[in-house]
């Protein structure tokens, strides 16, 4: 018979662009193709200056051309479904008739951005907590921080509003690629993404469209928003061979995807450490959140599939706290006139904490804060001469990272929730040894670890 069609799932994350290519055999879904590659995106703002976070969208684009042209050929061929998710929060602008320009590639047609702004991640600091109280109060059970796609456009309002007159859509980075894949007049988003932005009211599935347009925000860039799993459009070019029609998801949020990807039963904690980290247990069935959101709560309620919520302890601090160390390290040697690559650094640094199997130093490690607790950065204590050595380092600012998630959603409610396993995931933890044996010491429950790719492969098997 025909061969089986497949299914490409897309993950456009913070650090990297990953793609799978899912394929049904009679054992079910399997991995037929994948790739991941690093963007190496971040760019400066010069009107945001150093608390600004973002990222050159071509960038991001050339790396997913790259990493479909990777892909086999065949099964490319073969796909009727595409699956895309990517980093929550942030946000991009775009014209609308302008938005991209199709063009030929060694692979087939592929588009290119055209009139596209910088994206704004979900790290981005620009909003201080000052602006943010002076921002009329949303109707949602998520409180606005920082880096959020609406907290973001109020700041270009108040600070650059020149800026909005250029465009005249907006969306995540993915509903960007979903909408120019589709060739959608005006932007879609999922329910998922919406929350993630702010002033969106989940239980009604709708905008504060009165409380914005009562402050002079510019609603006609609010996206129309639609249930995560639908269908947003077909593809309107054969891309990179993937047949012209095909069908494409609306764009899913990366960790609900990552836990889609291995989440099975009600009593599994799904923990994700990949740029930033979450821990997360999902909420009985017909469970709605409250109707305002606690500031100083450590758990928020993400919208999951099929109206159910999960409780997360997103933290902001995660693998991105290990790079900004090795980093440290790297500037260090240079300045001692030594010059070492920072992958080799990375290597060392694991290598040297995996001989030490203890450390009495304690690292909290939340130096980009916590949304919950923005003013309170990191600290080192219980500093001692015998525990100076790189690997007891490492090793502490390993434990550091978990053990602050923990704090967030402790071990007491987890078991209170009847969790009895820990899922792990995330490109942090598949690839730190170290980081796996914090959790096993730290969690009273067995460790099942997932692949690098959970987030391209959860937005696959949604579709």
């Amino acid at each position: 018979g025909p061969a089986p069609a497949c299914v490409l799932g897309i993950d456009l994350g913070t650090t990297s662009v990953k793609a799978a290519l899912l394929v049904g055999t009679e054992r079910g879904q399997v991995v037929a193709g994948s790739c991941s590659r690093e963007t190496q995106a971040y760019t400066t703002s010069l009107e945001a200056g150093p608390q600004g976070m973002e990222q050159n969208v071509w960038r991001i684009i050339r790396v997913l051309n790259e990493c479909l042209a990777a892909l086999p050929q065949q099964q490319l061929q073969r796909v009727s479904h595409i699956g895309i998710s990517g980093q929550m929060h942030g946000i991009v602008f775009w014209k609308k008739d302008k938005g991209c320009k199709w063009t030929e590639c060694g692979t087939g047609p592929t588009f290119e951005p055209e009139e596209v702004s910088h994206l704004i991640t979900w790290q981005d600091g620009r909003c201080s907590p000052t602006f943010l109280s002076s921002l009329p109060l949303p109707q949602s059970h998520i409180s606005l921080s920082t880096g959020f796609g609406c907290a973001t456009v109020y700041w270009y309002l108040k600070k650059s509003p020149d800026f909005l007159k250029s465009y005249d859509a907006a969306g995540t980075i993915h509903d960007y690629v979903v909408a120019m894949l589709c060739d959608l007049k005006k932007p879609l988003m999922s329910i998922q993404n919406a929350a993630s932005w702010g002033y969106f009211n989940s239980r009604n599935k709708s905008w504060n469209t009165d409380i914005l347009q009562n402050s002079g925000f510019p609603v006609h860039l609010l996206p129309e928003v639609g249930d995560p799993g639908s269908i947003a459009g077909r593809t309107i070019c054969a891309w990179h061979g993937i047949p012209k029609g095909a069908k494409v998801g609306i764009a899913l949020g990366d960790f609900q995807c990552s836990v889609y990807s291995c989440l099975t039963e009600r009593t599994d904690a799904v923990l994700n450490i990949s740029t930033s980290a979450q821990l997360t247990i999902s909420m009985p069935l017909g469970f709605q959140p409250p109707e305002t959101p606690d500031p100083s709560s450590a758990v928020t309620y993400f919208p999951y599939f099929n109206g159910d919520y999960l409780a997360v302890a997103a933290s902001l601090n995660g693998g991105n706290v290990l790079a900004t160390f090795v980093d440290m390290v790297a500037r260090w040697t240079e300045e001692l006139g030594l010059q070492v690559q920072e992958s080799a650094i990375y290597a060392k640094i694991i290598k040297a904490a995996l001989s030490q199997n203890d450390s009495k130093l304690s690292v909290h490690p939340t130096i980009f804060g916590e949304r919950h607790v923005p003013e309170q950065l990191a600290s080192v204590t219980n500093i001692a001469a015998s525990d100076l050595s790189l690997g007891h380092v490492t090793r502490a600012l390993c434990r550091g990272i978990v053990e602050n998630l923990c704090s967030m959603l402790p071990v007491q409610r987890l078991l209170e929730m009847g969790v009895r396993r820990i899922l792990g995931s995330g490109s942090a933890l598949t690839r730190n040894e170290v980081l796996r044996q914090e959790v096993e010491r730290i969690f009273p429950f067995p460790v099942v670890y997932g692949k690098d790719v959970d987030a391209a492969m959860g937005a696959a098997m949604v579709m």
